[in-house]
């Protein structure tokens, strides 16, 4: 979907609804003003129109999310 400042290349996975909530998390690759593709983690309406303040990565500073969520884990498990 584009529209204005943003395309939205795709989403990759939407969290669970909250009850109520107009917007739904959502990870999703979105080109901002042009800018090339980033993961980006934020709530979205249904229709992909309204947003709310999220946070944008590139590919490296996903795989080091990842990559730390995973050894946290791991050591709160032990």
């Amino acid at each position: 979907m584009k529209a204005g400042n943003f395309e939205l290349v795709e989403v990759l996975h939407q969290f669970p609804e909250q009850e109520n909530a107009v917007y739904r998390k959502e990870l999703c690759i979105v080109d901002w003003f042009g800018n090339g593709p980033k993961y980006d983690i934020r709530g979205w309406n249904s229709d992909h129109t309204k947003m709310t303040k999220g946070i944008s990565m590139t590919e490296e500073e996903f795989r080091e999310l990842i990559g730390f969520g995973k050894t946290y884990l791991e050591e709160q498990q032990k």
